[in-house]
């Protein structure tokens, strides 16, 4: 049977993160997170809302980084099209923006009306992120070595070339001294989980799996590109304090329940970009020149599986002509 191919809004949506990108990669170096920050909230908000969907932000940051947002619960689009839900990062790292080092991004997720995890106020999450070759050979509960082990062996290889990605934070010492005993390689990363969890399924990364606590806004758009790239996360909210944890059971959230790749988001009609601000190993970040500028993005579709990058180049002459965004 021949059916009409439906709409990809992934490539409206790599406007948007193309736009905050160009927006923010300005303020790379200069120390400022909040402005940088500001310019892509700004930049992404203005693309989205001339997008052809009914959406409601259920994931945004802000209340986290008490910066400029996209707030939850916000309405975007022009209001036509099918309701949606969407998670944003306008940046992914903005410390690293703000100090000119390695892999900020600009991220968008999208996905029908009640599909994606909500996770309220609670903005932390321990995770374990795979690729296509150990996905549902993990377990999040399982001891460290066991799932390197289940790695290594659905890789065809040792645990001594096991390469894992962890945010570099005090509260994983004992996670590294766990990966260091089992025998595998650590890549540690200053900021920006995305970027861990999805090259474990970005061919020749050399990336196996993303441990640790992180982000849950992070998780939930991590969720969104795997199950199209046909990787593997897991999560379990993750309390700071005894005040967060007693908040959370009262508003009826479960810290011991394993958030599995459908709780994240329940739907294979799911839309993913992101775009480099920075350069990383993932996505190079924006290239100014004279006239113009580059892109480098990551472009999803979950109903296809089909995974683009699209490198692009813009024009200041004619992007200035008609865009409220001065770029």
């Amino acid at each position: 049977m021949i059916t009409e191919p439906t709409r990809n809004l992934a490539l409206e949506l790599v406007r948007v993160t193309e736009a905050a990108a160009l927006s923010a990669g300005r303020y790379m170096g200069r120390g400022n997170k909040n402005a940088a920050d500001h310019a892509a909230v700004e930049a992404m908000r203005l693309i989205l809302n001339t997008i052809s969907m009914n959406a409601v932000i259920v994931i945004g940051e802000g209340e986290k980084d008490q910066a400029p947002m996209l707030f939850n619960g916000e309405h975007v689009g022009n209001g036509k099209g099918a309701e949606m839900d969407i998670a944003v990062d306008p940046i992914d790292g903005t410390r690293p923006l703000a100090n000119g080092t390695w892999s900020a991004l600009s991220i968008v997720a999208l996905a029908p009306r009640g599909t994606m995890f909500d996770p309220g106020p609670f903005v932390y999450m321990d995770k374990i992120a795979v690729g296509p070759q150990a996905k549902g050979k993990v377990d999040i509960l399982a001891p460290v070595k066991h799932n390197l082990t289940a790695i290594a062996k659905a890789g065809g290889k040792s645990v001594e070339d096991v390469t894992v990605a962890i945010l570099d934070r005090p509260r994983h010492e004992q996670l590294v001294a766990e990966v260091r005993r089992a025998g595998a390689r650590i890549r540690l990363i200053p900021d920006g989980d995305v970027a861990g969890a999805l090259m474990t399924s970005w061919p020749d990364s050399g990336i196996d799996a993303l441990l640790g606590v992180g982000g849950t806004p992070e998780g939930v758009l991590s969720a969104c590109a795997l199950r199209a790239m046909g990787g593997e996360i897991q999560g379990k909210l993750y309390a700071r304090n005894d005040d967060e944890l007693r908040r959370g059971r009262e508003m009826g959230y479960d810290f011991k329940k394993v958030l599995t790749m459908n709780d994240l988001v329940s739907t294979e009609d799911v839309f993913f970009a992101a775009t480099g601000v920075t350069d990383g190993e993932f996505l190079d970040g924006v290239k100014y020149f004279g006239s113009g500028a580059r892109t480098d993005s990551l472009v999803v579709r979950g109903q296809t599986g089909t995974v683009r990058q699209i490198i692009a180049t813009h024009r200041w002459d004619k992007l200035n002509k008609f865009s409220a965004i001065k770029y």
